[in-house]
């Protein structure tokens, strides 16, 4: 599956823009469902209930499906707002994201191209304020091995670039890794190298890793 790219957890990151002296107040945020996007879009129309206009868009994943994707133009005319925002948000590339953009209308019409732009214009301003993190699908493998070998095995894989996202001690030690897709084989051929041959990676699924 291809790598996913989103906005840090539980980060909101707002931008101001002010045309024709109309106000234009973005803020973005990650969200992944249909709960957390109306969330956020209420809880920012709670904080600038006196604006004109709450417009927005979202986009989420859902496994084994489409990206869900909704715009509004909250008032606006059709076509100028919501969806102008959701194009940016499309070409940014991420997924899990959410665009709320509060008007305080300055006296001035901007027409219906200058409303796209200026929508649109807010977005992208606001966006190159984003830090983006990068989500892949990795697979997971455990190796056990001896508690006496455990801390140096894991020192050694870590040290080779490998993702180790655990290590459990019961009678023996169990080292969980995480690897890129299709790259088993790799891994078996370094453990064995590391143990000398006596420790084999067994499979055990996969997740998601973010970074």
């Amino acid at each position: 599956m291809d790598a996913m790219y989103r906005l840090p957890a539980d980060e909101i990151v707002t931008d101001e823009l002010e045309i024709k002296r109309s106000r234009f107040i973005t803020f973005i945020t990650r969200v992944t469902d249909e709960t957390s996007a109306r969330g956020f879009i209420d809880a920012v129309k709670a904080d600038y209930p006196d604006a004109r206009h709450h417009c927005s868009a979202y986009i989420y994943r859902v496994d084994g499906a489409n990206p869900v994707e909704r715009s509004s133009d909250d008032g606006e005319p059709s076509g100028t707002a919501g969806n102008p925002m959701l194009e940016v948000l499309r070409g940014s590339g991420m997924l899990d994201i959410a665009a709320v953009v509060v008007r305080y209308f300055g006296g001035i019409k901007l027409g219906t191209g200058g409303l796209v732009r200026a929508y649109s214009d807010a977005v992208d301003g606001c966006l190159g304020k984003v830090t983006v993190t990068r989500k892949d699908e990795k697979d997971l493998f455990t190796l056990t091995v001896s508690h006496t070998e455990a801390g140096r095995l894991e020192a050694d894989l870590r040290g080779r670039g490998i993702t180790v996202t655990g290590v459990d001690y019961t009678s023996r030690a169990t080292i969980t890794v995480a690897v890129d897709k299709a790259a088993g084989d790799e891994l078996s051929s370094t453990v064995a190298a590391l143990t000398k041959g006596t420790t084999v990676p067994r499979a055990a699924g996969s997740m998601w890793v973010e970074y």
